[in-house]
């Protein structure tokens, strides 16, 4: 199940588990969408393709959360 991080590694900005937006590499490692287009949607960490982060419905939360671990590297 993926950890549905909660923020770009790059700028900071929240990503909601339930919000579209956000975009990850096959390790996880996620960034917004304005990032992820600065980097040519290439992961900086591994060189992998960045993909469309799928969403989560809130119904499912409850009982999958997402991760709450910050990623952020200022």
């Amino acid at each position: 199940m993926l950890e549905m991080r909660p923020d770009c590694e790059r700028c900071g900005a929240d990503l909601p588990p339930s919000s579209p937006g956000a975009f990850i590499c096959s390790f996880e490692c996620t960034f917004c969408a304005a990032c992820a287009e600065n980097l040519d949607d290439q992961c900086p960490n591994c060189g992998g393709e960045l993909m469309d982060r799928p969403t989560r419905p809130a119904k499912l939360l409850a009982d999958n959360p997402a991760s709450t671990e910050r990623r952020h590297k200022a």
